[in-house]
């Protein structure tokens, strides 16, 4: 069977749907939003502004780019022209549902569709630090197309909706992420899948994540030196191969004991321990909490 790592990371990861919302703006304008983390998309349907997402460089958005950022805290979006004080921009909402920013008469120089996803799995946290910390994808109209069809499934009460944007929402973020692989994107899982050597000691992984791993196994599958193998995927994926392991198998772990996926020794097995004992110890480390602790809370909440 065929593993693909990034779609059981998005799978895990349970995307729902937030809000979503059509933003129109017209001559100088300037916002700025705090985040705390959340999941955060932009499409640029017609026109273009600029975009500064936490500590990144600014971003000229232009018709057809399309942003994901995993985790957002502060966002900041100006006209390409910016006001000549930086006041913020109150948005306007309008009849027909869009809001206006910047001048509120004549004709509008952009339209674009922003909103937020959320991610259910109690484990996003860890899942989403295997990710790229910001997508640009330039020139993907299928992007677009997905983000509208998760607007009009947002906005319309039909049935089955809620079905619908999980699955709506889980392609879009994988056709972003895919999307991304020949791009410049930040270290991470897609960048690392982008390489074809680490692609293959990454598959392995999620193949056979029971096997006792060593970076030596692994350089050898990528057809790399030790050494070699090491500063690539340190440097594509932003973690040493043994921590990126480690981060998978807890994932993998954290998820079969919210599903009473099997007894401890069970799952110790199937996520690469040789005893339930030095698997406890490494859960404990990496979670806070003991196997048993955690799957007790979880059938608690």
């Amino acid at each position: 069977m065929v593993v693909d790592p990034l779609a059981e990371v998005v799978a895990l990861l349970q995307p729902g749907a937030r809000f979503s919302k059509a933003v129109v703006g017209a001559g100088a304008w300037h916002i700025r939003r705090s985040d705390a983390g959340q999941p955060f998309y932009c499409v640029v349907l017609e026109g273009g502004c600029r975009l500064v997402v936490d500590v990144h460089e600014a971003i000229e958005l232009r018709s057809g780019d399309f942003i994901l950022v995993p985790a957002a805290h502060g966002v900041a979006m100006s006209s390409l022209a910016p006001p000549s004080v930086l006041a913020e921009t109150v948005p306007v909402a309008l009849t027909s549902g869009e809001f206006r920013i910047g001048n509120q008469d004549g004709p509008t120089d952009l339209r674009m569709l922003i909103g937020h996803c959320s991610f259910a799995s109690p484990d996003a946290a860890l899942l989403v630090s295997l990710l790229p910390q910001l997508v640009h994808v330039r020139g993907e109209p299928r992007l677009a197309t997905l983000v509208q069809f998760v607007r009009d499934e947002f906005r319309e009460q039909r049935p089955a909706r809620e079905v619908i944007l999980a699955r709506l929402l889980e392609v879009l973020l994988i056709e972003a992420l895919r999307s991304a692989a020949g791009t410049a994107a930040s270290p991470g899982l897609v960048r690392g899948l982008a390489d074809e050597r680490l692609a293959v000691a990454i598959r392995r992984m999620h193949e056979s994540p029971a096997r006792a791993w060593t970076v030596a196994q692994l350089a050898k599958e990528a057809a790399l030196s030790r050494s070699a193998f090491f500063d690539r995927f340190n440097r594509a994926v932003g973690v040493a191969p043994m921590e990126y392991l480690l981060a998978w198998r807890m994932a993998m772990a954290k998820n079969m004991l919210r599903g009473s996926d099997g007894g401890v020794a069970e799952i110790a097995q199937r996520v690469g321990y040789g005893s339930a004992s030095a698997f406890s110890v490494a859960f404990t480390r990496h979670v806070g909490l003991s196997p048993t602790q955690y799957a007790r809370e979880q059938m608690e909440q």
